[in-house]
């Protein structure tokens, strides 16, 4: 059968991903969207649209008989899952096809097989993949520590726990049985041995209905956070040939085992020793999929289109690879505070391009990151002939990329990038539990000071040109009418203060300060998200372009409201500058700052409380400790308030020992970032220490 309209199950990223492919082979897309998403970035892509009521996932992309509902009604033929929500649904992928429609992916059964991390397991030891002993954790001893317990279904890092001490696996495996049951409706946990240092190595597999089965190489994605891939490449360096050759066949035996047809990621777990291990089986395309696209010169999207509509792969044998890829995952989080996603507008959104450079994103400059989703903003991938120029192709990109609004992990892909450990291609899954307080400390060369300069005299020149770029547009006539409408008395008031000719009138006064041009002027600002202040000085002489005042060794070359040029101890410096409300945006050519520009005095309604527990990020409140209430007595580090926003789940704890004086959190309630959810007075005679707040992954 001919697909000629597909829908594409999914949002973001992927799905504009797909739409993309969809265009060159001439298919009209659709698709779907929640209330959260109305104005997305795939919606606006595509050339039909079909709402589905609410704005949580439950609600929405995992409510199948509305998608398939939703495909009727547009007169699609195909759907298309993406990954994540429905993506490795075998009743979704039945219902689809029972719909008369066609399912572009695996086979219902191959789905059903690999859904189950244990059932799969045993299949592939029949199929003669290498595994991972398990181990009954009814019978563990300890010898058999670290144990690594995961939940049958579903993934994500969810019922995923460490175990390193006996006396905790009973609490682990109720609390990872609690978390699967939560996240994917089966409480079913297993136990493996936990392999320390290991590499995530996958196989991309590519299966037709005519007996075809190709393996696409290698991939690393050992660099995690939380269990999720950060930085993905292909191939997977520094694996010798006869292991390469022994992960290709046992992807393709796993794909045979299940009658695979479609794209699909065999995963495996390689020892510090070199010894792979099955992990499961992914039965749909993965995030990662365009590094092996860049290698090989595929399009994936358009081989899956080609296998559902009954056609066989191009030749029995893939084509040859070349050169090397890597991917950088960008997302709206901050690393340096418990990798704590972020919300708000994305005021900018930028990234280089050239030969070699690649972005797949779901949004655009202007868009809004919500709360609701994957706080996945964009995949950066770079492709060159070696490793190494494909590593600092992207770093560079990563660097040169203007990404104004929410904090994101930018500065630690460029940092992560550029580690020595990475270069020498030491790579394991414990990389960031070893660097990463090195990898957000402040940057060694940095100067937010001279950058917080540059912003200043950016700020200084837009008030005038603003003015007289006003007039000019406004004319004369525009003028006078203003004046004719404000009174004269009004429009000296203006001009007395607007600082445009440094002959001004006498100066007006303002309380302890006076607004003189030509006199030292001071500015504050607060770098985000480190919480460090700046102060500026500068002055404007008649000339009418502002310079620094008690900065040695700083010249000014240029300044306008977006540009400013400095030379900072003979070496010039170029900065682009945007200023959105209260943030001014900083973009250096080897470094990127936000500022808050801060109020001359103090306001004293920004002071909360001692002890306050305020919201580290917008959200929804999903249950409190058992019995809290106002009046109550807590300890220090007890977990209070859960709170769950963009796939985390953070708890909220207790600062110090003593009495909950005030509750203002309840199941159910949206809250924003900052605000107040209780209040703990402490017990002067307590000194039991506060750990951090843990995030937790929801899917």
């Amino acid at each position: 059968m001919t697909i000629t309209t597909l829908l594409v199950a999914n949002r973001g990223e992927i799905a504009c991903r797909i739409f993309r492919t969809c265009r060159d082979l001439g298919i009209t897309t659709v698709a779907v969207y929640s209330d959260a998403d109305a104005d997305a970035l795939h919606v606006r892509e595509a050339d039909l649209a079909v709402r589905l009521p609410g704005a949580a996932p439950a609600d929405t992309y995992l409510r199948g008989d509305l998608v398939v509902a939703a495909a009727r009604a547009a007169g699609a033929d195909a759907v298309h899952p993406g990954y994540g929500f429905l993506s490795e649904n075998a009743a979704f992928a039945a219902a689809v096809q029972d719909a008369g429609l066609v399912w572009v992916g695996p086979p219902v059964k191959a789905i059903e097989l690999m859904a189950s991390k244990t059932r799969a397991k045993e299949l592939m030891a029949g199929a003669g993949v290498p595994l991972l002993a398990p181990v009954d954790p009814a019978t563990a001893g300890e010898d058999d520590l670290p144990l690594l317990l995961k939940a049958a279904s579903g993934g994500g890092g969810r019922g995923m726990r460490i175990v390193r001490e006996l006396a905790s696996l009973p609490g682990e495996l109720l609390a990872a049985a609690a978390e699967a049951a939560s996240a994917f409706g089966d409480g079913e946990v297993f136990a493996e041995p936990y392999v320390e240092r290991g590499r995530h190595v996958e196989v991309q597999v590519m299966a037709d209905a005519h007996d075809t089965v190709w393996a696409l190489g290698t991939r690393d994605c050992s660099l995690q956070r939380r269990h999720q891939k950060v930085i993905e490449e292909a191939p997977a360096p520094g694996l010798d040939e006869a292991l390469r050759t022994r992960l290709h066949e046992a992807a393709v035996a796993a794909a045979r085992a299940v009658d695979y047809r479609g794209a699909g990621t065999v995963e495996f777990l390689v020892s510090a020793e070199g010894r792979p291990y099955f992990l499961e089986m992914n039965t749909r395309l993965q995030v990662e999929h365009p590094v092996t696209e860049a290698v090989f010169g595929l399009d994936l999207v358009a081989l899956q289109l080609r296998v559902a509509e009954g056609e066989p792969l191009p030749a029995p044998e893939p084509p040859q690879p070349s050169g090397h890829a890597v991917e950088a995952r960008l997302y709206a989080e901050d690393p340096a505070r418990d990798w704590q996603p972020q919300t708000g507008a994305l005021l900018t959104l930028e990234v280089p391009e050239g030969p070699g450079l690649r972005l797949d994103t779901g949004y655009t400059g202007g868009d809004t990151i919500g709360v609701h989703y994957d706080p996945m903003i964009a995949k950066v991938i770079a492709h060159a002939p070696t490793r190494t120029e494909a590593v600092r192709l992207l770093a560079r990109a990563l660097e040169k990329a203007r990404i104004h609004g929410p904090v994101t992990n930018r500065d630690l892909l460029v940092r992560s990038l550029r580690h020595p450990d990475f270069a020498a291609a030491r790579l394991d899954t414990g990389f960031y539990d070893r660097h990463l307080a090195d990898l957000t400390a402040p940057a060694a060369g940095r100067d937010p000071s001279t950058a917080a300069l540059a912003a200043t005299l950016a700020e200084a020149v837009r008030g005038p040109e603003a003015v007289r770029g006003a007039e000019a547009v406004r004319g004369p006539e525009a003028v006078r009418g203003a004046e004719a409408v404000r009174g004269p008395e009004a429009v000296r008031g203006a001009e007395a203060v607007r600082p445009t000719r440094p002959a001004a009138p006498a100066p007006a006064r303002f309380g302890a300060w006076r607004n003189v041009p030509s006199q030292s002027q001071r500015k504050r600002y607060r770098s985000e998200p480190d919480g460090t202040e700046h102060e500026v000085a500068y002055r404007t002489p008649r000339t009418g372009i502002p310079e620094p005042y008690e900065t040695p060794g700083t010249r000014v070359l240029t300044a306008t409201p977006g540009h400013v040029t400095l030379e900072v101890n003979g070496v010039t410096r170029h900065f682009a500058i945007a200023t959105h409300a209260d943030r001014v945006h900083v973009d250096a050519a080897d470094a990127s700052y936000t500022f808050i520009a801060l109020p001359r005095f103090t306001d004293p309604a920004t002071h909360t409380a001692p002890g306050s527990l305020l919201a580290p990020m917008p959200g929804t409140v999903v249950r409190l400790a058992e019995g809290l209430a106002a009046g109550g007595t807590v300890e220090a580090g007890q977990p209070l308030i859960w709170l769950e926003a963009m796939k985390m789940e953070h708890r909220i704890l207790a600062p110090a020992s003593g009495t909950l004086t005030a509750l203002h959190a309840a199941p159910g309630h949206q809250v924003k970032v900052g605000a107040l959810l209780a209040v703990v007075q402490e017990d002067p005679a307590a000194t039991t220490p506060v750990p951090r707040p843990v995030p937790e992954e929801t899917v």
